[in-house]
């Protein structure tokens, strides 16, 4: 086998086979296929696409590029909810105690932020004491014993993909469906979970900016996932505006708190009552509108609360800031952005609120940058709302007070404030199921 026999064979438009993909894989793992033969083969791809039954081989053959876990020493149902990535986007510290209150296994690895996006494991550990790294046997132990852990991805999952996505950055095949596919799912599928549920975004703060192109990759990831043996459901959901107010770490955190208390936003509570009732609905307990109603009463009864306090303590963190969350270190130094005119907020730049919070020390550039995880934006008004000439938009937090200019000034670029008031766009989409 040649891998210029497979590149011409996509180039020219031909479907590779499992053995052909299974190779090119392998190649890019041990580095017996040299760069440019592998650039070769993606821009084929980019142009040609591929087969649901192609992306399927090339996701698994990423999956098994690397280690795979093994949760077979955990009772009962594993689901977990994955998303696409956006701005104060933080349901997994919501959905994953209501789940787990009810029995169902949560065991959960997340990633850290990069760019305009949050990062799940950056927001727990502006928990003081928290571990995001815990041994396999501490974390089957935790959720046999409490339902639910989160951890960061210590381990060596997909090695082939992170190759892969190193040179679709640099060589404009990032934006592949089939590649985007692979890359999410291949690494999703090493964790051993019986139900998964994509939290597919789009919008001005997502990667996928059409809600036609979101359906796309969410209907392909959900075949990818059913075709591994796995429950699946995908939600497209809104994120042409931050989900709640609150765009930073521990102001995440505190939020999510807050609505774990049945006081949190509107909008953000209802998203994560209907996530978390989909994980329900696939785990065997119902309807997703049963679901639902039973994450609601999850809320009210407190129990969702207690097991995000177990989940706490039982990984270091100080379950005191969970049950007093005023109890956050403060940003030094704070500021109020008024708006400079009057109106309706019609449309924000999603993407350019999560730039203005990495700005403010929020997010990192790189991987080795430091958080300050007291940086961040509260927003006091929305898209719809209605604004006076003066009046507070938002309060940005920082260490550095040099971050507030150029923050401010990507907020209020991002801000497009008319005369009427802006037609109510949907929290969801669509649901693939």
């Amino acid at each position: 086998m040649r891998m210029y026999d497979i590149i011409k064979k996509k180039r020219d438009g031909g479907e590779l086979t499992t053995e052909e993909i299974d190779y090119f894989i392998k190649g890019v793992t041990d580095g017996s296929i040299p760069d440019y033969q592998i650039t070769a083969l993606l821009m084929a791809i980019y142009f040609r696409g591929m087969s649901v039954r192609e992306t399927c081989d090339l996701t698994f053959a990423v999956r098994d590029s690397g280690e795979k876990l093994d949760f077979s020493a955990i009772d009962g149902i594993r689901v977990d909810k994955h998303s696409t990535g956006g701005v104060g986007d933080k349901t997994s510290l919501v959905v994953a105690p209501i789940v787990a209150s009810f029995g169902v296994k949560v065991a959960k690895m997340s990633g850290r932020g990069l760019g305009h996006t949050g990062g799940t494991v950056d927001k727990l550990e502006a928990i003081d004491g928290f571990r995001t790294t815990l041994s396999e046997e501490e974390f089957i132990r935790q959720v046999n014993e409490i339902g639910m852990a989160i951890v960061g991805q210590s381990r060596q999952f997909a090695p082939a993909d992170k190759k892969l996505y190193a040179l679709r950055d640099v060589t404009a095949t990032v934006d592949s469906m089939p590649l985007i596919a692979a890359s999410i799912m291949g690494k999703k599928l090493a964790a051993d979970d019986h139900c998964i549920v994509l939290d597919v975004k789009t919008g001005s703060g997502s990667f996928m900016k059409t809600v036609e192109a979101s359906r796309e990759l969410a209907r392909l990831m959900v075949d990818i996932g059913k075709n591994a043996g796995k429950k699946m459901v995908a939600l497209i959901t809104n994120m042409d505006r931050p989900l709640g107010y609150a765009i930073g770490n521990s102001l995440e955190v505190i939020e999510a708190v807050q609505t774990l208390n049945g006081k949190g936003p509107e909008d953000f509570t209802e998203m994560c009552m209907t996530l978390a009732g989909h994980m329900l609905s696939l785990a065997g307990k119902g309807t997703p509108e049963e679901g639902k109603q039973m994450a609601v009463a999850a809320v009210a009864d407190g129990s969702a609360l207690q097991k995000l306090v177990e989940t706490v303590k039982a990984q270091g963190g100080d379950p005191s800031l969970i049950e007093h969350p005023e109890k956050f270190p403060a940003a030094k130094y704070s500021h109020v952005v008024k708006s400079e005119k009057s109106g309706f907020i019609a449309h924000v730049d999603t993407e350019a609120y999560g730039l203005a919070s990495l700005t403010l020390g929020a997010g990192r550039n790189t991987a080795e940058d430091r958080i300050d995880f007291s940086a961040g934006i509260l927003l006091t008004k929305k898209t719809g709302d209605h604004v006076r000439a003066g009046e507070e938009l938002a309060t940005l937090f920082t260490g550095n007070r040099a971050a507030f200019a150029p923050a401010e000034q990507i907020l209020l670029s991002a801000t497009e404030i008319t005369d009427e008031r802006p037609l109510d766009e949907p929290l969801v989409y669509d649901i693939i199921e």
